[in-house]
């Protein structure tokens, strides 16, 4: 590895809904983390890796910050509290909506990081000049050791300057990861998280949050991947819901899911869904621990 190569951990944590996977998505490049309207779309830490013959920079989204309601949430903030822990830079992102007061108990911990850390005020082309000047004060004060910046994730105003701090502030190091690698995450992952999504967009209430998405078979030829996934669903009547009338809502579902897994891996798919119930899963430590939200 040339002399002087630069490699490092930049984590983005915030609460739910400010943009962070949309974010995540404009620094790596790729459409890497799943984006909806919806709260509490990342379950899981995700990252991203940025390289060049320089450097490699490996981003992680994690999940939006909240109090902990059930089992899987709970294992969800750890995820974030993990992005604290082993930054090399922490992007704290907000944005102009959010009160700056909301889980203080996080920004507490948030004080005590020893990297560079950067809070992202984003939505700013959804605030005026004035309100936006205020909030940068509010946050300089809140978190002094940070550098504020206003930004638009989704419009990429503010996003280059970022990219280039990063650049500057990132240690010497080698690589963690292979110079063709761009995610820590198996070809799978991307599969359930595809599918999870289609159902966040389709599917209103508490539907989208009582599923979660098991990839049971993916067998790939050389122009074909055959895959056979499990939407897990806590009660008869979500099931039926994700099914619809004659099995309508759960084709229209997997034919959009489908067609985006054809061009995340640019090759033909077969898909097959199944729906499966799993009471209460959300709570069940041993049903979590298959899932992949519990490490321990």
């Amino acid at each position: 590895m040339k002399a002087g190569h630069k490699s490092g951990f930049v984590n983005i944590v915030g609460n739910p809904n400010v943009g962070k996977s949309t974010l995540m998505n404009k620094l790596v490049g790729d459409k890497v983390s799943i984006i909806t309207s919806k709260a509490q779309t990342t379950r899981h830490r995700i990252m991203g890796i940025v390289n060049t013959p320089e450097m490699q920079i490996v981003y992680s989204d994690t999940p939006g910050v909240l109090k902990p309601q059930y089992k899987l949430q709970d294992s969800m903030l750890g995820f974030s509290r993990s992005a604290l822990g082993d930054a090399d830079i922490l992007l704290y992102v907000t944005d102009t909506v959010e009160s700056g007061e909301k889980n203080e108990e996080f920004l507490a911990e948030v004080r005590k990081v020893e990297c560079p850390v950067f809070v992202l005020i984003n939505k700013a082309d959804l605030s005026d000049p004035a309100g936006l000047e205020q909030m940068v004060k509010d946050w300089q004060e809140r978190l002094p050791q940070a550098e504020v910046v206003p930004l638009s994730a989704l419009h990429g105003v503010g996003v280059q300057y970022i990219m280039d701090r990063i650049r500057e502030l990132l240690p010497e190091s080698p690589p963690y990861f292979e110079k063709d690698a761009f995610t820590d995450r198996p070809a799978r992952f991307f599969v359930t998280e595809i599918i999870r999504e289609k159902i966040l967009l389709y599917y209103q209430k508490e539907i989208p949050y009582s599923c979660e998405v098991v990839v049971e078979s993916f067998k790939e030829s050389d122009d074909l991947i055959r895959i056979n996934a499990v939407i897990y669903v806590e009660r008869d009547s979500q099931k039926g819901i994700i099914i619809g009338h004659k099995g309508a809502a759960l084709k229209k579902m997997a034919s959009k899911a489908r067609a985006d897994i054809e061009r995340f891996f640019e090759k033909k798919v077969f898909l097959e869904v199944f729906v499966k119930v799993e009471s209460d899963w959300r709570n069940r430590e041993n049903i979590l621990r298959s899932f992949g939200y519990r490490q321990d």
